[in-house]
């Protein structure tokens, strides 16, 4: 399976997230290795909010995080006056009323990130700093074979120059280390999540 979408894979879908992050770009689209049933979203969702990449099985995504953590705190690009409520609004106040009341799980590892909104099919989480707004997206879609499978879109708010700059010298290490490191621990984290509910 090609695990990396066009953008067209997320655009083309009835999500949510598009009326709230009208304004924001597609980064990325992902098919995650987490084939399932149509009720199945929910274990993915505690699966995403469970984990933390900094701190998985990849010794070299663990040093990447370390370094970009580090790096950030030595250039402040992650102090409270950067993230939202302060450099940024968060995007809770565009959600519509229907959204504002759904369980929104916190991530447990995922440092700054925080969830937006969780219905049946979708899920939001967001983070700011000093480089940009971003948003996780999580969506359960059918996978043409009659069972349903994850899929996750990065959507970006680059801050100026400094957040263009940033997106594109973390691009080859995004693309060659950080996502194909982090699917495949998605995938094996996953699979006995799966059988446990098929069983």
């Amino acid at each position: 399976m090609q695990l990396r979408l066009s953008t067209t894979a997320h655009t083309s879908q009835p999500w949510r997230i598009h009326d709230i992050a009208h304004d924001f770009r597609v980064e990325d689209v992902w098919a995650l290795p987490t084939p399932g049933g149509r009720g199945d979203f929910p274990l993915l969702v505690g699966l995403i909010a469970s984990g933390d990449p900094g701190r998985g099985s990849s010794a070299v995504v663990r040093a990447l995080f370390a370094i970009r953590w580090k790096v950030g705190e030595l250039l402040g690009w992650d102090d409270h006056a950067s993230g939202t409520g302060a450099r940024v609004a968060t995007l809770r106040d565009r959600l519509p009323e229907d959204l504002r009341d759904t369980p929104a799980p916190e991530l447990a590892g995922s440092g700054p990130f925080s969830s937006l909104y969780l219905i049946d099919n979708e899920w939001a989480a967001e983070v700011a700093n000093r480089t940009m707004h971003g948003v996780m997206h999580l969506g359960w879609v059918p996978d043409g074979a009659g069972g349903y499978r994850g899929q996750m879109a990065v959507l970006v708010k680059p801050n100026g120059l400094l957040g263009r700059a940033y997106m594109a010298a973390i691009m080859p290490f995004r693309y060659l280390v950080v996502y194909p490191r982090m699917l495949d621990e998605i995938g094996r984290r996953w699979r006995p999540r799966a059988h446990a509910v098929t069983a």
